[in-house]
């Protein structure tokens, strides 16, 4: 079994935004590897296992048999979008929560704008206003930067200046399962696809994510909150986590994901 190295795992929290940082503020242990046993079937059946708050899995090629999702849902959209180009001001509803996550929880970074500018603008964006604090943003700045650095270096690019044409990484959402809700907080299960080229003519490399995220509604809009992701990984610690699968694998429907229209 293959183990990624601390750069790939720096990316890979770098591919969830702003939401690795959330997690980081919490007393969750978070995690990324190549294997997906602890979560998705196998070594499952005893359902002692801690819950992981993100994973990450090699691959994202469809499956040889299209089997259609059973559950699909289109997100709504902000109303409006802010300063930092990030929509805002979700529907009051547990759709609402979802797509502010979602949101959250996808980035591109490509030509002059880098994980610094996503992480950073998602921290302004997205996060609760307790979490807000001088040294939570130094930390999520801190983060980024790594995160930058070790994405920079898989390339093998220059690590200061735009980069390259034609790389590029990105991370959207294919799929979602709530935990739990109620009218002010949901809690839910984020599945993405990551993409990551090195140029225009090099090979595309592909993942998938699963984070667990939270979300409480504050004042006209929905945010994600450290308090809120700890009662979270409490209420599933010791279930099994919805095994990383595309939308089309059977193992998407078993997992109970919801895909999400436009991205799937």
């Amino acid at each position: 079994m293959s183990r990624m190295n601390g750069s790939n795992r720096a990316m890979v929290w770098g591919t969830s935004g702003v939401a690795a940082a959330v997690l980081a503020l919490t007393a969750c242990s978070a995690s990324s590897g190549d294997d997906d046993t602890k979560a998705s079937g196998k070594g499952e059946k005893s359902g002692a296992a801690t819950a992981l708050p993100h994973q990450t899995k090699p691959g994202s090629s469809a499956p040889d048999e299209w089997t259609q999702p059973e559950q699909w849902a289109a997100l709504p959209r902000g109303k409006r979008t802010d300063n930092n180009g990030n929509e805002v001001l979700f529907p009051h509803t547990a759709e609402g929560a979802v797509s502010m996550l979602s949101a959250a929880n996808s980035t591109t970074a490509q030509g002059s704008r880098d994980m610094v500018d996503e992480q950073m603008g998602a921290y302004d964006s997205y996060l609760a206003a307790a979490d807000q604090t001088p040294t939570n943003k130094q930390k999520v700045k801190q983060r980024a930067i790594q995160t930058d650095a070790a994405l920079r270096e898989k390339f093998g690019i220059p690590a200061k200046g735009d980069m390259p044409p034609g790389a590029y990484s990105r991370a959207r959402t294919v799929g979602f399962k709530i935990i739990k809700k109620s009218k002010d907080e949901v809690s839910v299960y984020i599945l993405a696809r990551v993409t990551m080229k090195a140029g225009a003519i090099e090979k595309t490399h592909s993942s998938y994510t699963r984070t667990l995220m939270a979300a409480e509604w504050e004042g006209d809009d929905w945010k994600m909150s450290s308090a809120a992701t700890l009662r979270a990984a409490q209420h599933v610690e010791g279930q099994p986590q919805p095994a990383m699968a595309a939308p089309g694998d059977k193992k998407f429907n078993r997992s109970g994901w919801t895909a999400v229209r436009g991205t799937s």
